[in-house]
């Protein structure tokens, strides 16, 4: 049975903390220089509103020990071998179906990165060559920056995966897996909307691109986390996953590019991606079975 007490407490808290931080940037939104910080710095904080919401309710709401929470469990060692190895491939097919979409066109050019390094403060030292520069973003978002992002990815798993996910298992593993990634789609909404974050063309059709993509992305991690019973697991997968969304778009021009349709493992082209991923994972049978009544 839902413990309804439990999760009414736990939404509040969590959607009531980030959303409060992800609106704070507007009112320095003005300020060109401030407002990037601001962004960054809040962003970071918000991804443990479902953390603190999760500790929270599990310690004073539900009365629960703390490692109700999982966090001193790592479970089976070989999943966070695929947590860190399935982002990258899910950011490789994004590329891909992309292209063959042609809704976006290969630049082996790097635009996009020579355009970002012109805007840049200059600095009074001559940077290394672009091509290396790609090459050291790539090789940082496949080494070391899925651990420094899984920090911040902890507080969102912490509280998705590590307790909505078990409290809405009553419901059965699919109902309770899809409704988990509908809501954390759902609070992305003011990033979306306000801020232009992840669909800056689509500040409200965004918010439904982004949903389904959290839901088929949050399957991936609904499944880390069945397999492992702890959170560390999806939180290292969510780490990889932020650290190697964008590298599509080094090798895209970024003319016309709409990042709902192409480049963004979130928007369509990724939707197929994680499909793929999904039909490979359903064919050695490891998802959850669905159950007929």
């Amino acid at each position: 049975m839902l413990n309804k007490k439990s999760l009414t407490s736990f939404l509040l808290i969590a959607f009531g903390i980030s959303w409060s931080l992800f609106i704070a940037p507007l009112a320095v939104k003005n300020n060109s220089t401030l407002y990037p910080v601001a962004l960054q710095i809040l962003f970071a904080l918000g991804m443990w509103g479902p953390g603190i919401a999760a500790i929270a309710v599990t310690l004073w709401v539900d009365k629960q020990p703390f490692s109700t929470l999982r966090l001193n469990t790592l479970g089976p060692k070989r999943f966070y071998f695929w947590a860190w190895l399935l982002p990258l491939v899910i950011a490789t097919l994004t590329l891909g179906f992309t292209l063959l979409l042609g809704t976006g066109k290969f630049d082996g050019n790097l635009t996009l990165l020579r355009e970002l390094l012109a805007q840049a403060p200059p600095t009074g030292q001559a940077l290394p060559a672009v091509e290396l520069l790609a090459l050291i973003q790539i090789l940082s978002a496949v080494t070391f920056a899925p651990l420094i992002n899984m920090l911040f990815a902890l507080g969102e798993e912490l509280g998705w995966r590590g307790f909505l996910l078990p409290k809405l298992l009553p419901l059965g593993e699919w109902p309770a897996i899809l409704l988990t990634g509908i809501v954390w789609g759902l609070w992305h909404a003011p990033t979306t909307i306000f801020h232009g974050y992840n669909f800056p063309l689509h500040p409200y059709l965004g918010v439904v691109v982004m949903t389904i993509g959290c839901m088929l992305l949050g399957i991936i991690f609904g499944w880390l986390y069945l397999k492992t019973q702890s959170p560390w697991a999806p939180a290292l997968a969510h780490g990889a996953f932020n650290a190697i969304a964008g590298i599509s778009f080094l090798f895209l021009n970024p003319d016309h590019l709409d990042s709902a349709l192409a480049g963004n493992p979130l928007g369509v082209s990724g939707w197929l991606a994680m499909l793929v991923v999904l039909s490979a994972l359903a064919l050695f049978r490891q998802l959850p079975k669905i159950r007929e009544n």
